[in-house]
């Protein structure tokens, strides 16, 4: 258990947390309002690439939200991110995140 979170199935998909299922099924709920569209779970997004240096090879670093989609009223993506608690991890990669993609912004989930 992450952070006090409990485990969540829904629609047959595992959920980190009661949160992030609840916002899932709010989306799912505006999805088929044809309000937002391309709902995406865990959409990946490189902050980093591997590199080799010195004979060592280095992972890529990813930042990974718990949804994207395009908001039709808003005529732009969206990547979200359910949190009860930032970790430090979390901030950086959120940091690097927004220098990577100027044209993107994380709205972080935080209610319920």
């Amino acid at each position: 258990m992450k952070y006090y979170n409990h485990k969540v199935e829904f629609d047959g998909i595992k959920f980190d947390s009661k949160l992030e299922a609840q916002r899932y099924k709010e989306l799912k709920v505006l999805e088929r309002a044809r309000l937002i569209k391309d709902l995406q779970l865990q959409p990946r997004f490189e902050l980093q690439p591997s590199f080799k240096k010195n004979g060592k090879t280095y992972r890529k670093i990813e930042y990974i939200a718990d949804f994207s989609y395009f908001d039709i009223e808003k005529g732009k993506v969206i990547v979200e991110d359910t949190k009860g608690f930032k970790t430090e991890v979390y901030k950086l990669k959120r940091k690097m995140f927004e220098y990577k993609y100027p044209e993107l912004e994380i709205e972080e989930i935080t209610r319920y």
